[in-house]
């Protein structure tokens, strides 16, 4: 196994890691930033997601550069971000950080796509992710991470950094879904 896969593998061993740290209320205090409290745990939490979500670019670069790309990562790799960020948005759900139909839309998007992918594999298409499918990414990342850390840098000003990242990331999570489906719809024209 490469060095590529090695790092989305570690990457899906921090999702439970993740998920206990957050679920589980360790006695470990709070922080406190101004009018705004955050919990250690959670914070640990946030490190965390952060942590795995940047593995996401290293692994990419990796296997780019030194020519590591494997089916195996081409498996793993879109799997791993997809259970980082649904289990994050689960979490956030139900600490009433995220709302449900929020959360619907995107968890949404990724099966519809994933099963796109999986439609046209079958067929012999390999759709590899476009630049507005890493941006949908990356948003959602900056989105989530904001609420894991109920949006401390921004409290400041007063700014609902959180929930106006949680809308782009939603808007970016539409768009991209619809153009993977506009750009691969022949798959469905000669369907019966």
């Amino acid at each position: 196994m490469n060095l590529p896969n090695k790092i989305t593998i570690s990457r899906i061993f921090l999702i439970p890691v993740f998920v206990v740290i957050m679920l589980i209320d360790f006695p470990w205090g709070v922080l406190t930033f101004g009018e705004v409290t955050l919990p250690v745990s959670q914070f640990i939490g946030a490190l965390i997601f952060v942590i795995a979500s940047t593995t996401d670019w290293i692994d990419g670069y990796y296997a780019r550069k030194y020519n590591l790309v494997t089916n195996l990562g081409k498996f793993l790799d879109p799997l791993a971000d997809k259970l980082l960020v649904s289990a994050a948005l689960i979490i956030l759900t139900e600490m009433g950080l995220a709302p449900s139909w929020i959360v619907i839309i995107i968890i949404s998007r990724e099966f519809a796509v994933t099963g796109l992918r999986l439609v046209l594999a079958g067929g012999g298409e390999v759709v590899a992710a476009n630049m507005l499918g890493k941006i949908k990414t990356w948003t959602q990342i900056v989105a989530i991470t904001a609420l894991l850390i109920n949006n401390v840098p921004f409290s400041y000003i007063n700014l609902p950094f959180d929930d106006i990242a949680l809308y782009i990331a939603t808007f970016f999570t539409i768009w991209s879904g619809l153009d993977y489906f506009v750009k691969n719809r022949h798959v469905f024209k000669n369907s019966k």
